[in-house]
């Protein structure tokens, strides 16, 4: 019997049957990535703790102390880890999946699998953290006396969105990074800079909902909320604080942002796939 392996007549958005095909090798993918991360380390899953609670204690100090940035009338450490918890995991999975192929280059040239494995892998381990920490939000909360709302029924949901945005904009950055090794230099810095301009110190509320710019009446709220993951943090605090009603006005932005980020970044991953092996 002979095989002809031959290229699509046409671009393919996602071949869901070949994933389906290919389920075993994506847990494979997952499970070797939490044992990477955790290989050798005395610690453990504890880095799933340390690295939002570290960061919780920093920014209470410096922006709930020190700066007096307003926490919507919950203590300062309950909100800064609320969004920090949900922000840990798109950062992380955002670093990982976009060096997913890169660090993984010579997989790339010895066997045929689908391409998307690799990112979407990096990003589904990165929710066993995410349960880590969402585990110790609650306790944190329950130490400050802080109740959840019914609100919390939409979690579900905020998480979604949250992972379909770090898919699309991973699927972005590991195909840019696999022909330009600049990507991965400033990956720290990106992250950094996205950060704050997400609102993990301080409220959205802080954002003015008219301005005039040039006789234009623009909203910066809802430019604000281009970012998808200013409607999950947002909403993870009206879920769980109770701080502000349920912001569906940026949770419908984020989630337009979102989709489009997703459904571009997997057209562009496509089509640079055929020479991700050549260029690795």
């Amino acid at each position: 019997m002979v095989t002809v392996i031959q290229p699509r007549s046409r671009l393919q958005l996602v071949d869901w049957r070949e994933l389906v095909a290919y389920r075993d090798l994506f847990r494979f993918l997952v499970w070797r990535e939490i044992k990477v991360r955790y290989a050798q380390s005395a610690i453990g899953i504890g880095w799933a703790v340390i690295q939002p609670l570290f960061s919780m204690l920093v920014f209470t100090i410096v922006f709930g102390k020190l700066a007096k940035v307003s926490s919507d009338g919950v203590p300062y450490a309950v909100f800064s880890l609320t969004a920090l918890v949900p922000w840990t995991y798109f950062s992380n999975a955002l670093v990982d999946g976009a060096n997913s192929l890169v660090s993984n280059a010579s997989m790339l040239s010895k066997v045929y699998f689908p391409r998307l494995l690799m990112p979407l892998s990096a990003v589904a381990a990165k929710l066993v953290d995410f349960g880590i920490a969402s585990l110790m939000l609650g306790v944190v909360m329950l130490i400050y006396g802080v109740r959840p709302t019914w609100g919390m029924v939409g979690l579900p949901m905020l998480v979604l969105l949250m992972i379909i945005a770090a898919s699309g904009m991973s699927l972005w950055l590991t195909a840019l990074a696999v022909q330009y090794r600049d990507v991965k230099h400033a990956m720290n810095f990106v992250v950094q800079a996205m950060m704050y301009c997400t609102p993990v110190v301080y409220p959205a509320s802080l954002v003015p909902t008219a301005y005039v710019l040039g006789g234009i009446n623009i909203n910066p709220r809802l430019l604000f909320a281009l970012n998808p993951m200013v409607g999950v943090i947002e909403g993870f605090r009206s879920a769980l604080l109770g701080t502000q009603p349920m912001p569906w006005d940026l949770l419908a932005v984020g989630t337009a942002s979102a989709a489009t980020i997703a459904v571009t970044g997997c057209f562009y991953f496509r089509s640079r796939e055929k020479i991700f092996a050549d260029v690795a």
